[in-house]
């Protein structure tokens, strides 16, 4: 030791060392340990700040709760099993796709940057389809529900990229940071020195200036800020390549190319923003959870997920339950607003019709072709893909195709191609233009086609009619009121036996009618049609024997209808017509006569000519009394005068001996003849009257009807 022996007081020694710790000691000696507790709470605060940001944590926890159920799913395996045991053509469509993939990647426009992490793990990722057990109902329920979080969260996180703009800015703090703790330690850490020489003026109460002080914690604090100095510098480097790492790389990009490929699930989407930042980060832990999770990407794999569910949920006989007879007298089943087509349809052989309504994205696999039976389908606003092995049978055996549709779009293209097909019928909303696309053209390919029926609002009707005109035996037209002119292409529809033409606003009968010479039934419903003058050109239709003009203006008819002596159906119901022409009872084969709600007070008695009259109903009119020469129609079945002015029912009506169905209410019966009961095939359940009136009927008359 040096200097002069002072022998001062402990409290002048204590009062000394104070002074020279706050004049003389330099500030990164006095703080050091403070300095490193405060950039430690910096670098821990930076790093820790996204996990506790509420909207970034919140998609973070989300996310790997999502992403641990996704790993554990025994769905996951159970759909790359399913990928394994796909078709042979499945398969040659993947890998044109592959190729066309490849080929898109080598272009100008570059795809999505592959993650490194996949590229190290090569090994085809398909499980054997025996090791894949069965899902049971709760387990598909867990999985259907994964499918629909994994989709609102990806909905959600892709909307933006907080999480990858949060992450590199801490990531370029922790930089700077680092940078500036190594610049300023480097230069001070030599200030750290063990003796430290003071001047303070305390001279008065010391009788000295300068004094030499020493510094314990120096050398402590010496070897601590070089090993600070160390342990920041790996830390920073860290940060440095992390900041490469985040640059170099577009990590708001993230392409699944190697899991399509590996896994063979051709659909599962690339993603980006925060979704794909994520899947990036998931990566560096572990490659294998991005591929298990990409499943829940795949429409292909939820659509196998909700089929495997639709197959658990009916099964083959609780579709038989479902069977019924439609009105083509076929077996058929219809399906409403389900998720899909079960596969265990399949599997009901017996079916011959096949209706489906209301069912989005249905895919009608090959094993179709287990439906002997089936001729007909029935396809009401269902978007319809096919396999093609499905379609060749279709095109074998299916001989009565509906398609009711909202958009143009919902028209299977394929049913253009169905050459056995013999009827189409076509229901849906068409703007006059769409009558006219080259969509509808190709129904001339429909060889077979005989009944065509189209319910929509054509101004006009297509070219694609036209088109199979020379084979074409029956056309319907049901329009929304659109009016329908320009109607000489019927001309050419020689061969036609049947036409409907309903609520289509014609105001005359078209005169294009008179052309077609086989024509055999014709239907006029709901139109404007007042005056039926032209009614006489139907004598050169020597085939015609049905004629409905139901449902119009008509307010006579005129005699000209004398010379259609072969109808034997005619319908003039909801009219205006108030007289009947005695020449209409001249079309001696008329067999059913419907002139209901109308205005007709009187029937003439020549209707006891229509001695093949089977069908007479005059209901909702203003008839008063009925001629006796009605009851000479003697093979009259059905008769209807209800609702009308009559007070007496003659004993004459004894005659009809076939009579099966008598409707005789909303008259002013005060009693029925007894005459009633020689009427044998008349039963109580095909006689309509008030029950008041049936009593006045004899006992044994009441009970002779009431057998069965």
């Amino acid at each position: 030791m040096k200097g002069l022996k002072t022998d001062l007081d402990l409290q002048q020694y204590s009062f000394i060392n104070q002074m020279c710790y706050e004049r003389a000691l330099h500030w990164y000696a006095k703080y050091f340990p403070y300095l490193v507790l405060i950039h430690t709470l910096v670098f821990m605060l930076c790093s820790n700040f996204w996990f506790k940001f509420p909207g970034s944590s919140s998609k973070i926890e989300h996310f790997i709760s999502i992403l641990g159920k996704c790993f554990d799913s025994p769905w996951t395996t159970r759909a790359l099993s399913e990928v394994s045991g796909e078709d042979s053509e499945e398969k040659d469509n993947r890998k044109n796709n592959m190729s066309r993939s490849n080929t898109t990647q080598s272009g100008p426009e570059g795809s999505l940057v592959t993650s490194q992490s996949l590229k190290s793990i090569p090994e085809k990722f398909v499980v054997d389809k025996s090791t894949a057990g069965a899902l049971d109902k709760k387990e598909g329920e867990q999985a259907k529900a994964l499918f629909e979080k994994v989709k609102k969260f990806r909905l959600h996180v892709e909307e933006g990229d907080i999480l990858y703009a949060m992450y590199v800015r801490q990531m370029v703090l922790k930089v700077i940071k680092f940078l500036i703790i190594v610049a300023y330690n480097s230069a001070l850490v030599s200030k750290v020195q063990f003796t430290v020489d003071c001047d303070v003026d305390i001279q008065d109460m010391t009788g000295y200036k300068n004094f030499s002080c020493n510094h314990t914690m120096a050398h402590l604090f010496s070897k601590l800020s070089f090993c600070y100095l160390c342990f920041v510098s790996i830390y920073g480097l860290t940060c440095l390549y992390t900041l490469y790492w985040l640059f170099y790389r577009s990590l708001r990009e993230y392409s699944f190319e190697y899991v399509r490929q590996e896994t063979g699930i051709d659909d599962i989407p690339d993603v980006k923003n925060d979704f794909a930042f994520m899947l990036h980060m998931i990566d560096q832990y572990d490659p294998l959870y991005s591929k298990r999770f990409a499943v829940f990407l795949s429409e292909v794999s939820e659509n196998k997920l909700k089929q495997l569910n639709l197959n658990n949920e009916w099964t083959p006989d609780k579709l038989r339950q479902k069977l019924q007879t439609n009105a083509h007298n076929r077996l058929e089943l219809p399906l409403i607003m389900l998720s899909g087509l079960p596969d265990t349809v399949f599997e009901i052989t017996e079916l011959q019709s096949l209706k489906l309504e209301i069912i989005k994205n249905v895919m009608i696999p090959a094993t179709i072709a287990q439906l002997d039976n089936l001729q007909e389908l029935s396809l009401h606003q269902c978007s319809v893909k096919i396999h093609s092995a499905a379609l060749s049978f279709l095109k074998e055996n299916l001989k009565v195709l509906s398609v009711k549709f909202d958009d143009m779009r919902e028209l299977p293209p394929w049913m253009y191609g169905l050459r056995n097909l013999e009827e189409l019928y076509l229901v849906g909303s068409l703007s006059h233009d769409i009558s006219r696309n080259v969509t509808l053209e190709s129904l001339r390919d429909l060889k077979s086609l005989k009944i065509l029926s189209i319910k929509s609002n054509v101004s006009k009707i297509p070219q694609a009619v036209v088109d199979v005109s020379s084979h074409l035996q029956k056309m319907c037209i049901h329009n929304d009121g659109t009016k329908l002119v320009m109607l000489n292409n019927l001309k050419k529809m020689t061969n036609l036996t049947e036409l409907e033409l309903v609520h289509c606003d014609l105001e005359r009968i078209p005169h294009a009618v008179f052309s077609l010479l086989s024509l055999q039934e014709l239907d006029l419903k709901e139109n404007n049609l007042k005056s039926i003058e032209e009614i006489v050109s139907f004598q050169h239709l020597r085939k015609l024997t049905v004629l409905k003009l139901w449902h119009n203006s008509i307010a006579y008819i005129p005699e000209h209808i004398k010379k259609l002596t072969s109808l034997e159906r005619l319908s003039f119901s909801h009219n205006k017509i108030e007289v009947l022409p005695s020449h209409l009872f001249l079309c001696n084969k008329i067999r059913y006569l419907d002139l209901s709600y109308n205005d007709i007070r009187f029937i003439p008695p020549e209707i006891g000519v229509l001695q093949s009259l089977q069908y007479f109903s005059i209901t909702c009119n203003k008839v008063e009394s009925l001629p006796d020469e009605l009851y000479f129609c003697k093979k009259l079945k059905t008769l209807k005068i209800g609702k009308n002015s009559l007070s007496v029912l003659s004993p004459k009506i004894g005659n009809l001996q076939f009579l099966s169905y008598l409707d005789v209410k909303g008259n002013h019966f005060e009693i029925l003849p007894p005459e009633l009961g020689d009427c044998r095939a008349l039963k109580r359940a095909g006689l309509v009257v008030e029950d008041a009136l049936f009593e006045t009927l004899p006992s044994d008359v009441r009970e002779q009807m009431k057998t069965e």
